[in-house]
């Protein structure tokens, strides 16, 4: 049991807090189409993605997802958002992870198919959100010119979110995005030997 004198301590800090939470609110009055950026060594980019994906589906918004680098097998998320025909257009772009592929032609070829597809979700106003699945990557590895991509991006439609994934984003992402997250990798199953798990990597 908590002392009168805690509870009423604690009832003055939330006080306080609430009273600066709502002034936060209050004060954030503007809307617009948001970049967001997960980056990172640690898991869950696609996975944070994804899940703001299904929070989107959920408000009946229309979602383009275009995935990069992965392709060479599916994965549960392709699986469960091919099932929304109507709400999610999903292209897979990739060839395979790059030391797999060991293609450079043939990786610059893909990602530029590829960006032509973002090109026209990122030109359709019916489209609310926007996932670039494994986008830095390619922009890590040159495959795209990060100026280019960037430029297509702000001219999107005033009210469309743009979600990109991967880790090694170039600086010039983190400037140009509103809302940045860094995953950090402390601990991961696969050093110890676990290979990856259907529902949780796949």
């Amino acid at each position: 049991m908590f002392s009168m004198t805690q509870s009423q301590r604690h009832q003055q800090r939330m006080k306080r807090q609430k009273e600066v939470v709502d002034e936060s609110i209050q004060q954030a009055d503007k809307d617009k189409g948001l970049l967001l950026v997960i980056t990172g060594n640690g898991k869950g980019k696609s996975s944070s993605g994804f899940g703001m994906v299904a929070r989107a589906l959920g408000h009946n918004m229309r979602v383009g997802v275009v995935q990069f680098i992965k392709g060479a097998c599916s994965t549960g998320e392709e699986t469960f958002f091919r099932r929304f025909p109507d709400q999610v257009e999903y292209h897979v772009v990739g060839d395979g992870f790059t030391w797999d592929t060991q293609n450079l032609e043939q990786d610059i070829a893909s990602a530029q198919a590829g960006w032509e597809i973002c090109k026209k979700l990122l030109s359709d106003p019916a489209i609310d959100i926007v996932l670039l699945d494994e986008l830095n990557i390619v922009l890590k590895m040159k495959y795209l010119g990060t100026a280019t991509i960037l430029a297509d991006i702000a001219e999107r439609p005033t009210m469309q979110h743009v979600i990109v994934t991967g880790r090694g984003v170039p600086e010039a992402v983190i400037d140009a995005a509103d809302t940045v997250s860094r995953i950090e990798d402390v601990k991961h199953a696969f050093r110890a030997g676990i290979r990856a798990q259907k529902g949780v990597e796949l």
